[in-house]
This record gives C-alpha cells, sequence and structure tokens, in this order.
C-alpha cells in the first residue's frame, strides 16, 4: 500500500500546552491514550505555533503559512480565498477531507451578500472541509440541541460571556466554586459527543481511504468539566505557577483591563487578582478536562486497532495554541510566551514504524505539508512549513531550520484593545514578532515598543528581559536582523517561482 492509499486522521485539542504533558503538573495526571501515541510513534519536544490565537493559529495550522502571510490575524478576519489549505488540496488527490469539530475559519467575503449568514460569525469552516459535526464554542447548537433532548434544562439565550450549557452545578447552600461539576453527565460531554459522532461516521467508511479532522474544544475554556473529570485532580497538591515577569509596557499593557471573562463562569476578568485557591482549582479543572479528551482519544485508538485500520492510518495529533495557566498571572493564549506557543505534536507514520522523540524546533505550519507529502501530493510552493516525514525516519534535512518564528496581533480594526490604549499603538502597530532559537528569544513588538529578549538556558521562565541591557545589544542586534532576514525570506511564495516571458 502506497502512502497515497491510506487514512489521514488529523486530531487537534484546544488551548493545550506542552509545558503540562511535561512539566510540573504532568504529575497529576494520567494520560494512557497520548502514551500509547508516544509509544507507538514520535513525540516532537520543541513544536511551536506560529501565531495565536484560535483563528489565526488554525488557519497557520491548515494553510502552512504563518499569518504575515495568510493575514487572518485575529478571530474573525477572513482568510482569503486564493489560499489552500490542506483540505483543498487533499481533494486533489482524491480524499474528501471531514471535519468533526470546528476549524474557526472566516470566509473570503467576496462575492458574497453582507447578509450571508457564514458573515455573522467567526468559526467558519476551512475551505475543503465538510462539516458532518458542528461543533462550535460560541455559535454552536447541534450538540446543545442534542442535551436538550436528553432533558438537560440551560437557557442557551442568557446574557454574559459564557453561555448557560456551561454554567457548573453548585450544591445547595455551597458557595459557587470553579471545580462545581457540570450540568451534563461525563456520557453527554461535548467530548463524548464529539467522539461518538466521528466513530459513528468514520466506522461506515472503512471499506475507502478517508481523511478525518476531529477538532476538540477541550480543554479550551471555560473551564468546567463533568463528574468526575471536575475533582480528578487535588487543586491543594498542584504547585503554585510562577509568577515572576519581566518589567515592560508589554505586561503593564496586558494588565490594564479585563480580560479572559470567558474563562469560568462569573469570572470578573481581573487576572491579577485572583486566589491562590481560585487559580489551583482553574489548574485542577483544565487538567481534568485533558484526561477526560485522553479516554476518548483512547476509545479512537482502540477503533483503529480493533477495525483494522491501525496499519494504514496517519495519526497527527497536535493543538492550535496552549494557555498560560496562570503563569506570570495571566490567563489564555493573547502572550508572547512559552506556554502560549509550545504546543504538542505527536505523529504515528504506518509505513515508516519509526518510534522516538525528535528534538529539532518544528512549527505548526509544518503540518499541512506533512500530511499532503504523506498522501503523495506536492505541498503548494506558497506554504511556509515543510514535510516533518524525513524527521519520523530519523533523518533530519539539509538546511534544518535553527529557530522558529511566531507571531501575534494585539489590534482591533473596529474597537481599540487594551494594548492599543495602554501601548499608544495603532491597530497595525499593536504586533509581535518572536524569533526562538535554542538558547536566545527576541520579542520584537511594534510601534516602537522596545523589544525583550530573553537567555533560555539561564532563565527558561523568561522573567529577566535582557533587552535594554549593553552588554547583550549585540545580541539584541543579531537576532533582529535574522528575525528580519526570515521575514523577507518567507513573504508570499506562492507566485515567486514562476517567470513569465523569458
Amino acid at each position: 500500500m502506497t502512502a497515497g492509499q491510506g487514512n489521514v486522521l488529523f486530531i487537534t485539542l484546544d488551548q493545550l500546552s506542552a509545558e503540562v504533558l511535561t512539566g510540573s503538573l504532568s504529575a497529576f495526571i494520567e494520560t494512557p491514550a497520548l502514551d500509547r501515541l508516544a509509544e507507538s510513534g514520535c513525540v516532537f519536544e520543541r513544536h511551536y505555533t506560529v501565531t495565536v490565537p484560535c483563528g489565526p493559529a488554525r488557519a497557520s495550522l491548515l494553510t502552512g503559512l504563518y499569518a504575515m502571510n495568510h493575514r487572518a490575524i485575529r478571530n474573525g478576519t477572513p482568510l482569503a480565498a486564493h489560499h489552500a489549505t490542506v483540505a483543498t488540496e487533499a481533494r486533489r488527490s482524491g480524499y474528501e477531507p471531514l471535519l468533526f469539530g470546528y476549524t474557526d475559519i472566516s470566509p473570503d467575503p467576496g462575492g458574497l451578500s453582507p447578509e450571508d449568514p457564514d458573515l455573522q460569525t467567526y468559526e467558519g469552516v476551512a475551505p475543503g472541509f465538510r462539516e458532518l459535526v458542528e461543533m462550535r464554542l460560541d455559535d454552536g447548537f447541534e450538540w446543545p440541541g442534542w442535551l436538550r433532548s436528553k432533558s438537560y434544562r440551560f437557557d442557551p439565550d442568557a446574557p454574559g460571556p459564557v453561555a448557560d450549557v456551561f454554567r457548573p452545578v453548585t450544591p445547595e447552600g455551597a458557595v459557587p466554586r470553579p471545580n462545581d461539576p457540570a450540568l451534563y453527565a461525563a456520557e453527554h460531554s461535548d467530548t463524548a459527543y464529539l467522539t461518538d459522532r466521528a466513530l459513528a461516521a468514520l466506522d461506515i467508511r472503512r471499506a475507502r481511504p478517508w481523511f478525518a479532522h476531529v477538532s476538540y474544544i477541550r480543554p479550551h475554556p471555560p473551564f468546567v468539566a463533568p463528574a468526575p473529570y471536575n475533582r480528578l485532580v487535588d487543586p491543594a497538591a498542584l504547585p503554585e505557577a510562577e509568577r515572576r515577569a519581566p518589567q515592560h509596557p508589554f505586561m503593564d499593557a496586558w494588565f490594564s483591563a479585563a480580560s479572559n471573562r470567558g474563562l469560568y463562569y462569573g469570572f470578573d476578568g481581573d487576572c491579577r487578582a485572583m486566589s491562590r485557591e481560585t487559580a489551583g482549582e482553574l489548574r485542577a479543572v483544565y487538567l481534568g478536562l485533558i484526561a477526560e479528551v485522553d479516554h476518548h482519544l483512547g476509545r479512537i485508538l482502540d477503533w483503529l486497532r480493533d477495525t483494522g485500520q491501525e496499519d494504514r492510518t496517519l495519526v497527527v495529533l497536535t493543538a492550535d495554541h496552549g494557555d498560560m495557566l496562570g503563569v506570570k498571572a495571566m490567563w489564555g493564549k493573547e502572550s508572547v510566551f512559552e506556554p502560549a506557543f509550545h504546543v504538542p505534536l505527536f505523529m504515528r507514520d504506518p509505513h515508516s514504524g519509526v518510534v522516538g522523540r525528535v528534538g529539532a524546533l518544528t512549527e505548526s505550519v509544518d503540518v499541512a505539508p506533512t500530511i499532503l507529502t504523506w498522501i503523495g501530493r506536492s505541498p503548494p510552493a506558497a506554504m511556509d512549513g515543510r514535510s516533518l516525514l524525513p524527521l519520523l525516519s530519523g533523518d533530519t534535512p539539509d538546511g534544518w531550520r535553527d529557530a522558529v518564528f511566531m507571531e501575534a496581533d494585539f489590534g482591533h480594526p473596529v474597537t481599540p484593545t487594551r494594548f492599543q490604549s495602554a501601548l499608544g499603538v495603532g491597530e497595525r502597530e499593536a504586533t509581535a514578532a518572536v524569533l526562538r532559537e535554542e538558547r536566545w528569544k527576541y520579542v520584537h513588538f511594534g510601534g516602537g515598543v522596545a523589544p525583550m529578549l530573553f537567555d533560555l538556558l539561564a532563565d527558561p521562565g523568561e522573567a529577566e528581559n535582557l533587552a535594554g541591557l549593553p552588554e547583550h545589544a549585540g545580541e539584541v542586534s543579531r537576532m533582529a536582523r535574522k528575525l528580519i532576514d526570515r521575514m523577507t525570506e518567507r513573504r508570499d511564495r506562492r507566485l515567486t517561482g514562476i517567470t513569465v516571458g523569458t
């Protein structure tokens, strides 16, 4: 069997930081399904999303493009129609890419009426996919509707940043806590529902090669979990998040106004004032949500094995981005620090049979070209990533990158953000571009805001900004030049390899 005749199972988790699976929190949960993938495939230990938050990260993941090239730079920013995706390209090889979940891709408005429903939500479907299970966080109706058919009662039109379906159930007479159980049972959760639907749809398609993108919401906020996952982990046993942070205007801007109000039901958005007790409970619920997803991942892996699909299915599992989880008192992914960008990547190639850990620096833009190469299709010239298949076979290609490139946009074209207001910059200047080598990490901000420089070997927690110290001026200059080189080398290459008329 050739690679092009196999199945593709492409799984994403939302807001899963690799730091949780490898750092101090990893000792508090068991992840047997992820362990199975690690033992039967490859783990990319230094894998990074190239941008945040959800929409931009998924645009890069699915197009293989840096944010500076696809320009879908915030949730709700359209993805231009001329960009290829892993799904549009897979269709050219005879696959019908099936979507179970969501991609958070806003459509190109060209040719659409302003009243078109697809322009009323940022949680659109990436071109090329056939949406079999609608599982959207803010504008989802399928799973909540199914819950109501199971006699669950909640108000789908409740005001506030968190839908009423995610309101925890507090025991009568008790003080509400973030680790109170969800109103739905574990067998009826969003994670369980998505898995049930995906397995049912794939089981009847076993006779021919299939391509499935299974996109889980969890462990994305709101942090609420069904029993027993809500209290699977003892908050008191968890280490506290490291709060040391560099002195920098970006940090002042981050805390200049409320944010992340959807973190849990009733949160006022004041991250810095969050109590240790609440922070511990939220981290514990986050771990519980990971354990819940892992349980259902195990069901999918069991199905692959029991139906004879395992030896002809490429399995790719990753996350769109990470979460700060209280590190530096920050929550969510609006950040420039490691927990927000360092994400897991597991791959199991049934044709190579290689098992192990890969230490090369890899980027989320590498995933799409890897899948396309595996199914026998050459990635489009525009894609910024490179196939990881050689690394899966134990080889490091010549000229492999020695630094990862990351971006974030913190502005908004309609309502100025807290970053614009606090930093005194416009929408286009509220940006960050990051270059991370093994030792040095350089963060360049737009609008004349001073940069950051971290020595990751001496300061892995990114607590001390060295950029303003005279003895590190040379390193700042070197990294800035290298960042410019990366950006100029990777400008849109869709047609630059073609010469007409000569």
